[in-house]
């Protein structure tokens, strides 16, 4: 069994990102990654050219991780409110799930979908409860719901 040296061309999961110089088995290379275009043979050539793309890609990300990061910061910053029945001990007739809170996001302007709010379980008692709500891929940030008897 020997070993092939390849250049990544775009990110492969467990293996590098793009640009990477990668030795991997040789039924890999020749069945899995060259003929899917996702690496080519690590010569001199080659290497200049990714080293332009790979320019590239890392200002993209940057300015992907800014927007993220924004974005974050927007949704940590927002303190939603829903009104619902509840008992003297400050039980809620029903809850607040998932949906409920998404659709509060989207009325306050931010474009969230029920299964981006992470709850364990339905919100069932008065007051300030933080939810958190997945970004992108491991980013999240947590916004705060103030629910009130009504």
């Amino acid at each position: 069994m020997r070993n092939i040296e390849l250049l990544l061309r775009e990110n492969v999961i467990d293996l590098g990102r793009c640009g990477d110089v990668v030795r991997v088995r040789a039924g890999f290379a020749r069945n899995y990654l060259l003929p899917r275009k996702l690496a080519v043979p690590a010569t001199e050539d080659n290497k200049r050219l990714m080293l332009r793309r790979r320019a590239q890609l890392d200002q993209l990300e940057t300015a992907r991780k800014q927007e993220l990061d924004s974005r974050a910061d927007a949704l940590g910053a927002l303190v939603l409110t829903a009104r619902q029945k509840a008992d003297e001990t400050g039980q809620l007739y029903g809850s607040v799930n998932a949906a409920a809170i998404a659709e509060l996001a989207r009325a306050a302007g931010f474009a969230l979908e029920p299964q981006d709010v992470r709850l364990d379980a339905p919100i069932k008692t008065v007051g300030r409860h933080a939810v958190r709500v997945h970004v992108q891929g491991e980013r999240y940030a947590e916004i705060s719901l103030d629910v009130q008897a009504g």
